[in-house]
This record gives C-alpha cells, sequence and structure tokens, in this order.
C-alpha cells in the first residue's frame, strides 16, 4: 500500500526539522572539537614533531576513528538500542534482561552503567571549561595584548551559561539549530579552501598512513592517540539524545551535514599546517584569514556555549533517570517547558557544575593543559557502551555470539586503544574526572544500598495491612471529614506514617490512601494505563502509580485520576501525611561504617518529598521515625 504524497511530504519535512536540530543540540560538543583536537597533537603537553608524514598519520587517525567510533559503531549501530525510544546509559541498563543475566552479571553491569553515568557528569565538568577557553584563545591569534583577558572573559561566559539555566533551554534552543549550520558550513569552507590549495592531503584517507605513524613514532605515537580522541568527544550525544530527535534525524544530520564539515576542517588544518608550520600554536584560528578572526572568535564563543548547554542539560536529564531508579536522592526538578517533558532545571546540579567549571579554569587556565583531563572519562564511558551493547544484542535479541563477537571486537580495538593512550595522561590531569566519577559512583551506590537497608528495617517493623484494618474495624476509631493520603514505598504491609497516626491520635479520616509511586523499565508511561485503584474496605484505599524513568511524578496529578476512575477526595479537604526519618549509624545493617555516614548525610540533605512529589506545601504533615541503620 503506497503512501500519499502529502503525509510522505510531510514527514520528510518533520525529519528535516529535526535533523537540524539535532546539530544544536546532538553535536554541539563534537562538532566544537575542531578547536582543540589537532591543535593539541601537535603543539599540546606530548606534542609530536611538525613534519608532513605526522600530520598525514594524525590526519588519517582521525579520519578512520570519526568514520569507526561514530559513524559506524554510534550512528550505525548503538542507536539501535533504543528504549522505547530513549537512549542514554541508563536506558541501555534497562534493556538488559535481568533474568538471563544473573545476580553476579547484573551488579556488574548496574556498577558498569554507574561508572559511565558518573564519567559523563566529569565530562559535563570539562566540556565548559575547554570548549569556551578555546574559543576565547582565538583572541591570541588576533592580538598578542588579549592573552590577560582569555581566562576572565571565559569565567563571565560560564556565569552567564549557568545563570540563564533557570530560564530553561526553550528560548536559546531556537537559535541552536541555525547557529550550528552556520558553524558547520563556515568550518567546513575554511577547510576546502585549504584543501583545494593542497589537495595532496586526501592522501591521508588511506589507513596505511596511521599504521606508519606509529611504526615510526611508537611510543611517542601512542600518546598522541590520547590527543586525536579528541575528535571523538560528545559521541555519547548521540546516543543520549536520541529520545529528543529520534534515530532518523540524528543519522540525517550526522551523514550530510555534521560529518562532512568536521572532516573538510580537519584535513584543512592538515593541509594548513604543511604549508604554514608557523600556525602550529593554533591551527584552527591558523586557516582562518585575519580579517575575519574576530568574527570567528564570536561564532566558536556561541557553539562552544551551545556545546556546553547540551553537555549540562544532559546532566539534568542524567541525574533526574538516577532519582527515579532510586541512586540518587531527591533533588528540586524544575521543568522550564509546558510542551516538552525533557526541558528541566535541577538548581542543586547546576550549582555545583558552575563551581566544578570555574575551579578547573582558574587552575588550569589554558585549553592544552586542560586537554589531558578529557579523554579518560571519553573513552571509559564509550568501553563501557560497547560492552553494555555486546550483552543488549545477544541477551535480549539473542544475537550468535559469532555474529556479535567481531562487532565487539571491532569496537573495543578503538576504545581500548584511546582508553590506554589517556591513562598514560592521568598525572596531567586525567585524575580529574576519575575523581568526580569515583565520587559520584560511592554516592550513588550508597544511596541504592542506604534506601534498600532502610526498607529492610521498617519492613521487619511492618504490620500486615490486613491485620490493621481488622483493628479498625473492632474498635472503630473516630473518623474525621476529609481524605487523608499516606505516601508508602512498598505496595504492601502498612505504612509506618500510617501506623504512629494512628497510635498517638487514636483516629483516622474518612477516606485513607495509600499511595505508592513506582518506576519503570520504560523511559515513559502513561499514568491513566498505569494506576491500580483497589479498593480495601473501612474506607481504605491502596493506589500505585507507575511513570517511567524520565519522568517526574506529580501527586496531584495522579490523585486528578485517581478521581476521574472513581475515587472521590476534595482536594481542598486532603491531607498528605509523609514520613521524615531521623538515621542513627549505631544499627545492625551490614553497611560499611562510611556508607551508612554519608547515606545518613545524604537523606538529610535531600529535597523534602513535598517539594520532590509536587504537594502543595500547605497541606502536608510530617510524622517522624527515628531509624537505626
Amino acid at each position: 500500500m503506497s503512501t500519499p504524497h502529502g503525509l510522505e511530504t510531510s514527514h520528510s519535512k518533520s525529519t528535516l526539522v529535526m535533523a537540524l536540530g539535532a546539530l544544536g543540540v546532538v553535536y554541539g560538543d563534537i562538532g566544537t572539537s575542531p578547536l582543540y583536537a589537532v591543535k593539541e597533537c601537535f603543539h599540546g603537553l606530548h606534542a609530536i614533531e611538525l613534519t608532513t608524514a605526522n600530520v598525514m598519520g594524525v590526519l588519517s587517525l582521525i579520519f578512520w576513528s570519526l568514520t569507526v567510533v561514530i559513524t559506524v559503531k554510534y550512528v550505525s549501530f548503538i542507536l539501535r538500542a533504543d528504549n522505547k525510544g530513549e537512549g542514554g546509559m541508563f536506558a541501555l541498563l534497562e534493556l538488559l534482561p535481568a533474568k538471563k543475566l544473573g545476580a553476579k552479571t547484573v551488579a556488574v553491569t548496574m556498577l558498569l552503567g554507574l561508572c559511565g553515568a558518573s564519567l559523563l557528569c566529569g565530562e559535563a565538568v570539562i566540556t565548559p571549561a575547554i570548549s569556551v577557553l578555546s574559543a576565547m584563545e582565538g583572541l591570541e591569534v588576533a592580538t598578542n595584548q588579549a592573552g590577560p583577558l582569555v581566562v576572565p572573559l571565559t569565567l563571565i561566559i560560564l556565569l552567564g551559561l549557568f545563570m540563564v539555566q533557570k530560564h530553561g533551554t526553550a528560548g536559546i534552543g531556537r537559535v541552536f539549530g541555525p547557529v550550528m549550520i552556520v558553524w558547520f558550513l563556515v568550518i567546513g569552507g575554511l577547510g576546502l579552501a585549504q584543501i583545494i590549495a593542497h589537495p595532496d592531503v586526501l592522501l591521508a584517507l588511506n589507513p596505511v598512513h596511521a599504521v606508519d605513524f606509529f611504526a615510526r613514532n611508537h611510543f611517542h605515537g601512542i600518546l598522541v592517540l590520547g590527543s586525536v580522541v579528541l575528535c571523538i568527544t560528545g559521541g555519547e550525544a548521540l546516543y543520549a539524545d536520541m529520545g529528543h530527535f529520534g534515530k532518523r534525524a540524528i543519522r540525517m544530520s550526522w551523514l550530510f551535514y555534521a560529518y562532512p564539515g568536521l572532516l573538510l576542517n580537519y584535513f584543512g588544518q592538515g593541509a594548513g599546517l604543511i604549508a604554514s608550520p608557523s600556525i602550529v600554536a593554533n591551527p584552527f584560528y591558523g586557516i582562518v584569514p585575519m580579517a575575519f578572526v574576530f568574527p570567528m572568535v564570536a561564532l566558536s564563543t556561541m557553539a562552544t556555549i551551545i556545546a556546553s548547554q547540551a553537555m549540562i542539560s544532559g546532566v539534568f536529564s542524567l541525574i533526574r533517570q538516577a532519582v527515579q531508579l532510586g541512586y540518587f536522592p531527591r533533588v528540586r526538578i524544575v521543568h522550564t517547558s509546558h510542551h516538552m517533558e525533557g526541558q528541566i532545571y535541577i538548581p542543586e546540579i547546576n550549582t555545583m557544575l558552575m563551581w566544578a567549571c570555574i575551579a578547573l579554569v582558574l587552575i588550569f587556565k589554558e585549553s592544552s593543559r586542560l586537554a589531558a583531563a578529557y579523554g579518560i572519562a571519553v573513552t571509559a564511558t564509550m568501553t563501557i557502551t560497547s560492552c553494555l551493547y555486546f550483552l543488549v544484542a545477544t541477551k535480549r535479541w539473542n544475537w550468535p555470539v559469532w555474529k556479535a563477537a567481531p562487532m565487539l571486537a571491532l569496537f573495543l580495538s578503538f576504545d581500548l586503544s584511546f582508553f590506554g593512550s589517556n591513562l598514560l595522561k592521568i598525572f596531567d590531569g586525567g585524575w580529574i574526572p576519575v575523581v568526580i566519577a569515583t565520587g559520584i559512583v560511592a554516592c550513588m551506590s550508597t544511596w541504592k544500598a542506604g534506601r534498600a537497608a532502610l526498607s529492610r528495617v521498617l519492613s521487619a517493623g511492618a504490620v500486615p495491612l490486613e491485620l490493621f484494618l481488622d483493628d479498625v474495624a473492632a474498635k472503630k476509631p473516630h473518623r474525621a471529614k476529609g481524605a487523608a493520603v499516606f505516601l508508602s514505598v512498598s505496595p504492601t504491609g502498612t505504612p509506618v506514617t500510617l501506623l504512629h497516626f494512628f497510635k498517638h491520635t487514636k483516629m483516622l479520616h474518612e477516606k485513607v490512601v495509600i499511595l505508592s509511586i513506582q518506576s519503570s523499565s520504560d523511559p515513559y508511561s502513561n499514568l491513566g494505563q498505569n494506576l491500580s485503584i483497589s479498593c480495601l474496605g473501612e474506607g481504605f484505599y491502596r493506589v500505585i502509580a507507575t511513570y517511567g524513568f524520565m519522568q517526574t511524578p506529580d501527586v496531584p496529578q495522579i490523585l486528578d485520576f485517581a478521581r476521574s476512575a472513581g475515587l472521590e477526595a476534595d482536594p481542598a479537604d486532603t491531607t498528605f501525611f509523609l514520613g521524615r526519618e531521623s538515621l542513627f549509624t549505631t544499627g545492625r545493617s551490614h553497611l560499611p561504617g562510611w556508607r551508612k555516614r554519608l547515606f545518613e548525610f545524604m537523606s538529610r540533605n535531600s529535597r523534602p518529598a513535598s517539594s520532590y512529589f509536587n504537594i502543595p506545601p500547605g497541606r502536608v504533615m510530617e510524622i517522624g521515625v527515628q531509624v537505626e541503620l
């Protein structure tokens, strides 16, 4: 059956619009890599000698890295692993079939996933700092007197970037695509002009030049490989942002726009270096005509702001997923758009990112010194993604090992080579993302383990709801007018807050709703179809609401759906009862002492449930519970 021409045209236009939007959000990071990737190979901490053979070798490595890692691995394969249209580390983890893997394998994969997610947070700290610094360093090409202004201007731009986050990305998002269209056209055009003047540089497409590079430079060549990896930073964004634009749009914008633009600029920089070795200090701006350096600095600054914005938004999304999946304490999540579920702002995370970026700029002061810190986070995350994708392919899609193993071997041959070369830079700044990721993994795993331990302690003293209802029926306590909603983590048993309330007041409300909110393995959940309401008798109801891990629970919204399903509860006459646990680390749980103290600190500083669940603060009563872990 043929598709109507009108519908086909409409679909094509929609895909084109999404593809243009993807240029700004998805390719902001990798799109600004030409600012520093080639420069670090010939003018960084581990720079190689500037010879024609070395330039050809580096260009060959860049071409095959972009082709195999981005075009083949991510665009062709990784994008297939969509979780109901969503991508990213947590979405990939949720695709793993736990029953087929076994408890030990699941534990290992979850740890790998947490490491990958944490390394992405480390990358998000470095990206704004190195990107904006690189753009500002173009001023030094225009005039030697601009050197002292680079760091102050970088700090001003970063402060402005983080301060406008509370207004959302909707406004700046409208210019993301157009600015990046101009960016790729300009950098591609600048590179093409150099290639036309020196076409021999295209011989670097032959992988023999890459092999010869290592044969001639040996160990030094491996060190330079740690700088080459900068050309593929941002590759994870292709997968993480799949839910915003779709696979078709992301593939189209890469193959027909970003990929050619990047290759033209990289080869143009190589041609410029061979023709004019004096531009080695900054080959990106070195191929820009002097009259256009200042406009190029302005365009580069806008492009790096977009790249930074994409990473910051990605961290907000990642943290929300972690909260929903039980790996992070509640934080304040502000929705900045009435139309886009994914546009959120998390004040606490924004503040931490801001100060971390400012600290990096003040400590390192130059993009070259900061570049060494970049590679480890990128390559480790890519390695983890390859391994998890292999498990999804073999265990969920039932690919035979003989089919999946060559794919994994190809991916890891690049991932592990890049990762190994960056490990050699651990003392040059590579320790930064490792320290950041280690701290985040410790917090996430401790929160998950602490919540499990707390649940076991509370469950040990829980009273079956049937026994409680029998007691209510026998004692017939006074019933106050209105409804009471008790939030409960467990969908079974009697909430501790309800037991304490009844014990101390000897009364109940006319309607008592026990509400449990669960997270599913799907990114989005239709609340109307995933809301369970059970009448338990004696005016008691159990409501279980299921949200996707990309959504933020909303209790008033849940009660609206419950009322439409027949549960009568006047919002103006409803009181919400929440538990407030006071934790003590003197209990018998198996958590180490340091994890108990960390969990207690995180629990004490997490956002109140009323704020996270959007419960009207004037209708909340909190009941304190002391718990020994």
